[in-house]
């Protein structure tokens, strides 16, 4: 079995076809599914869909691109959605300088409450970073240092440095389509590195689709071209890898029931 450890089901290039991207991903293989919250003001319709299949769980949390729209977010309102059964992480938050959709200290505050719901809840943080690394290091350390909390960075595509650092502060690292794709060498050559047992697949679908599909909406089903390519970077079959990739998910996401 593979799980999908992030994706969008809420969006609109896959709900509207929900029942056929669930059953697309089943027939692949892919055994579970972990939709991501981005907004508080969408987290109803995120649970909705979570609440509706038995093999797919949910988030709640404020990616930082929304950060500015909802400055307010604090730790608080995290946690308290997440005692609904079907909520098992803490995210996506994070940091974004590339875009800059809203500004930086309002995003590296908003991930800090983030990062206090996960500690207090033991649920996992789920990370995105893009072009924030020396912020992201930092903030993740201090954190870590004012008690310890589990997570991942999600999407994995920075610099090996971050992925070691991460990996030092105990969390894992996802990795996505990207991994496919002719000009990210670079990252392969990170993921060959990376300690197998800290690693999980995902798709982040409706974006970024793997090689063959790249430029079309993604789905969960196509986690396996990704699975594909990280058993070829560990010397794995593809068997191998999802058995491997599935146990960390579960240990890392311990609310989340083995089947």
């Amino acid at each position: 079995m593979l799980v999908d450890s992030h994706c969008h089901l809420d969006f609109p290039q896959l709900i509207a076809d929900i029942d056929g991207v669930v059953a697309r991903a089943e027939a692949a293989g892919v055994g579970m599914m972990l939709t991501i919250s981005t907004a508080l003001s969408r987290f109803d319709g995120v649970l909705a869909i979570a609440e509706r299949y038995d093999n797919i769980y949910c988030t709640v949390g404020v990616h930082p691109h929304e950060a500015e729209a909802e400055p307010d977010t604090v730790a608080r309102q995290l946690i308290e959605r997440a005692r609904h059964p079907k909520v098992v992480g803490i995210g996506e938050t994070g940091l974004d300088y590339f875009y800059e959709h809203s500004p930086r200290e309002v995003q590296q505050h908003v991930f800090r409450e983030h990062i206090k719901a996960s500690r207090e809840t033991g649920l996992p943080l789920i990370v995105h970073t893009r072009d924030a690394d020396d912020d992201m290091v930092r903030i993740l350390g201090e954190e870590m240092g004012q008690g310890a909390y589990p997570g991942l960075i999600h999407c994995f595509s920075s610099s090996r440095e971050l992925a070691e650092k991460s990996v030092e502060l105990g969390l894992y690292i996802s990795i996505s389509g990207i991994a496919t794709f002719k000009k990210a060498q670079d990252l392969r050559d990170t993921i060959r590195d990376l300690p197998l047992d800290r690693l999980l697949v995902e798709t982040d679908s409706p974006y970024l689709a793997p090689i063959p599909f790249r430029g079309k909406d993604n789905e969960p089903s196509y986690v396996v071209h990704t699975a594909k390519t990280v058993a070829g970077l560990k010397d794995l079959t593809p068997e191998a890898l999802a058995a491997q990739t599935t146990d960390n998910f579960f240990r890392l996401f311990t609310k989340v029931p083995r089947p």
